[in-house]
């Protein structure tokens, strides 16, 4: 796991098992919205969500 802070969309941290990194539906994986970094991934165009459906 790291230290990076979570984003909004985030639901673990980067590298917590069970976990993967997905594009921001919010801003369709461009980081920006508006104009704007996208406040759902931080402006990375990523979120890190569960995995597998268990």
């Amino acid at each position: 796991m790291t230290d990076e802070p979570l984003n909004p969309g985030d639901v673990a941290a980067p590298g917590t098992p069970g976990t993967g990194e997905n594009l921001c539906a919010t801003c369709s994986g461009t980081g920006r919205l508006d104009d704007r970094e996208c406040p759902e991934c931080g402006g990375s165009g990523k979120i890190i969500e569960g995995i597998g459906g268990a």
